[in-house]
């Protein structure tokens, strides 16, 4: 793809540069607060609809879907003008990245109705029900039931490692529905009002003190039978097709995430001094920072890579688990470096509000979320490089 701007290109990122600058809040809390701080949350919906409102909301979905219709290059652009303008993280990035494209791709005519819009303007917040307690990386040995009774679903059964779902007002929930079906099989997908009766969700306090990960109880809810997404026990090519969004599209917030970070290192280097020295006059500390944003532009080439395959009307493949892999890594050995540049001081919750330490703690679950560096390698081992099956 070329990556050189054409006069319209050129035109649209200003008319974006243009909004930003008028529209970003200032001032606004740069990092996550606690799973029961209400108003931040409402702060990012109501950022959410700004966005909405002002026309950049869901710039990758098709024009027919509410959304802007951007290709590849305008993707790009978006991601770099909200990085520059240091506007607030997406509240909407697995409604919008994750189930809105699923939505796409297997809903019916009335169930993109209903939920897109919504989507983007973050009236409605989602979160996806895959992981459980006793399956580990194996998605395909989920035991959550459904149970058809009548024009329902009865739902049972337990989620764990659920993003957002302390807040979300709707789930997409892979569920067993053919228990005789060998596992890949007899698998529906569902959307599920997290209001129904009989949904509680129990936050996961992480060593970071976030509680971002929540685990979900489902005890006899009733789902109505028109919120199956595609088809009846064909539920996993649907997870698949979340999963693929997921490690190509993750990587568009995390390089916002990792291009923030590196930057408030960058400054505090500036401002810092060791043995009478600046650290940013160090060589050693230079050459870091350098292999650092090298880092940092090949995750951001890998991204404008996987936008261009989506954009061409495919879905996402083996290159999401490259894309996954590189950004997950990349952003550990960022905060272990910014942890060894900035010292003892980097540990303390007093300096920077204890964002560094923050970053450290929270960083050792990129390699396990969205299927673990293991999985990663395993995939692009069998269907990038043709080593056969692994075990």
């Amino acid at each position: 793809m070329d990556l050189n701007l054409t006069p319209e290109e050129a035109a649209w990122r200003d008319r974006l540069r243009a909004w930003l600058k008028d529209n970003v809040p200032e001032p606004w809390p740069q990092e996550r607060r606690t799973e029961s701080d209400a108003d931040y949350w409402q702060f990012l919906r109501d950022w959410q609809r700004r966005l909405y409102d002002g026309g950049w909301a869901g710039v990758s979905w098709p024009k027919e879907y509410g959304g802007g219709g951007a290709g590849p290059v305008q993707q790009s652009i978006f991601l770099r003008e909200i990085v520059r303008a240091r506007a607030p993280e997406s509240l909407g990035v697995i409604g919008e990245q994750l189930v809105g494209p699923t939505l796409i791709v297997w809903g019916t005519p009335e169930q993109k109705q209903r939920f897109l819009p919504r989507i983007l303007t973050a009236e409605h917040v989602w979160c996806q029900g895959y992981s459980e307690p006793n399956s580990g990386s194996d998605l395909a040995s989920l035991t959550t039931r459904a149970v058809r009774d009548g024009d329902e679903f009865v739902v049972n059964g337990q989620k764990i490692w659920t993003s957002f779902a302390h807040i979300a007002d709707w789930c997409l929930l892979l569920v067993r529905t053919d228990p005789d079906a060998p596992k890949h099989k007899g698998i529906t997908c569902l959307l599920v009002d997290m209001k129904s009766e009989g949904v509680s969700t129990r936050p996961l306090r992480q060593m970071s003190g976030d509680a971002g990960f929540n685990e979900v109880f489902f005890t006899d809810v009733r789902v109505p039978a028109e919120n199956r997404l595609g088809p009846l026990n064909e539920g996993w090519r649907v997870g698949l097709t979340v999963l693929m969004n997921e490690r190509a599209n993750l990587g568009t917030a995390m390089y916002v995430y990792m291009h923030n970070a590196l930057e408030q290192l960058v400054t505090r280097c500036r401002q810092r001094t060791r043995r009478g020295r600046r650290l940013a006059d160090d060589p050693r500390v230079q050459e870091k920072i350098g292999q650092a944003w090298t880092e940092l532009e090949i995750v951001r080439l890998s991204m404008d890579r996987a936008l261009s395959r989506m954009s061409a009307g495919q879905t996402p493949g083996s290159e999401g688990s490259l894309l996954k892999l590189g950004w997950s890594e990349a952003n550990q050995r960022l905060v272990q470096l910014s942890m060894e540049i900035l010292g003892d001081a980097s540990q303390l919750s007093t300096f920077d509000g204890g964002t560094w330490a923050y970053r450290y703690l929270r960083a050792r679950g990129n390699t396990i979320e969205g299927g673990t560096s293991e999985i990663q390698r395993n995939i692009l081992a069998e269907r990038v490089l043709g080593l056969g099956k692994s075990g």
